[in-house]
This record gives structure tokens, C-alpha cells and sequence, in this order.
């Protein structure tokens, strides 16, 4: 499903990526793990068509991403590729079930498909009951689930989590832990985790160490 090859990426003399190359496999769940500095956020935004790297490529379900152009490459993230940051970032003027709805609306989906899809992503995330609340009237945990709600409306085949729980109290940890394999085995998504939580870098099926800007097992 995901195959790096010898990305390199550099922030003026700052070589972040050196060489980087991984695959993984259809459904499956990989932790990304390692210090901070260690280029572990760089390169899930490299995976995700986020920042274009110096050199090496990447393949998405069978696209090289960076063959693309800017527009292509917009398609590709908002079609085959769903994003859950560490901050939320929903757009708070909004309620949960519109901000679920957005990026299926973007993609130019047919506005009952998508209304639907988010009612069905609200139940399984188990938030439905808050369908009508904005963001400033969930909890952390709520506004994660929601989070992770809006990434699938689009059903990608590549989920990418950078620090997904980082902000979340225990309790609520664990759910979002438990949810993103509940997730994966009904929907059979790959699910990539950037994460200094070694409880859920354990859990998945793969840990991948990063030191360096290199990897260095996994």
C-alpha cells in the first residue's frame, strides 16, 4: 500500500531525512517511534503529500505521488489519504457533523452520499450523539473522534496519525488507541501512528524506530 523510497529532505543545512526507505502492507497498523528531532513527523508529511521531498519517491496505492502536479497531487491527499493531527484542527464555527462533511463536499462527492457517510463514521467513532455541537462544546477526546471521523469521509486507503492522543487524558487515550483498530479491521484501513505513547506503539502490528533522520528497525 505505502512504498518510500530513499526520501531525502532537507531544511536549509538541516538534513531532517537521510535516505529513507520502508514499505507497508495493506491493512496493516505500523508505529512510528524515536526522539524528537528524529524526523518522524517529516516523514509522515513526506507520506502524505504534505511537503515534497529533495529526492526519493513515494507510492500510494500504486501512485507515485510526486510524479504529480500541485492539482494531481491535491486529488491524491483528499481521495486516497486521511490525516488526524495531534491539534484538531476543526474549523470551529462548524458543528461535528459538518466538519465530517467537508473534505467529501471538496472532493465534489454528492452532498446526501456525503451526509450519509458522516452519519454512519459519527456512529462507528461513537460520537453521534454530538452531531449538532461546534468544537468548543466537545472534550479533547470528543473532538479527536470527530477528527479521525472527518479523515475517513472519503474512505482512503492510507490513514496517517501524527501524535493522535498526545493531548488526551488516559481514558480517553485508550479509546482513541482501541478506535484506530476497530477502525482497521471494519475498514480494513492502513494506519500509519507517529507517537511517543510506547502503550500504542506497542499495540500495533509493526514499530518502526527513528534516530537521525534514518531508520533503524522495523
Amino acid at each position: 500500500m505505502i512504498r518510500v523510497t530513499d526520501i531525502h529532505k532537507r531544511f536549509g543545512d538541516l538534513e531532517v531525512l537521510k535516505g529513507v526507505s520502508l514499505e507497508i502492507a495493506t491493512g496493516e497498523v505500523v508505529s512510528i517511534v524515536g526522539a524528537s528531532g528524529a524526523g518522524k513527523t517529516t516523514l509522515l508529511q513526506v507520506m502524505g503529500g504534505l511537503s515534497r521531498p529533495d529526492s526519493g519517491s513515494v507510492t500510494i496505492d500504486g501512485e507515485e505521488i510526486f510524479c504529480l502536479g500541485d492539482k494531481a497531487l491535491s486529488r491524491v491527499r483528499n481521495q486516497k489519504i486521511g490525516f488526524v493531527f495531534q491539534f484538531h484542527h476543526l474549523l470551529p464555527e462548524f458543528t461535528a457533523f459538518e466538519n465530517v462533511c467537508i473534505p467529501g463536499l471538496i472532493g465534489n462527492r454528492p452532498q446526501k452520499e456525503v451526509g450519509a457517510r458522516a452519519e454512519e463514521l459519527l456512529r462507528m467513532v461513537n460520537i453521534e450523539h454530538r452531531r449538532n455541537h461546534k468544537p468548543a462544546q466537545l472534550s479533547g477526546g470528543e473532538q479527536q473522534r470527530v477528527a479521525i471521523a472527518r479523515a475517513l469521509i472519503n474512505a482512503p486507503a492510507v490513514l496517517l496519525a501524527d501524535e493522535p492522543s498526545g493531548n488526551l487524558d488516559s481514558k480517553n487515550r485508550n479509546e482513541i488507541h482501541r478506535l484506530f483498530f476497530d477502525l482497521r479491521d471494519k475498514l480494513g484501513q492502513t494506519i500509519v501512528i507517529v507517537t511517543h505513547d510506547e502503550h500504542l506503539a506497542e499495540m500495533a502490528d509493526r514499530k518502526i524506530e527513528m534516530s537521525d533522520g534514518l531508520i533503524l528497525e522495523g
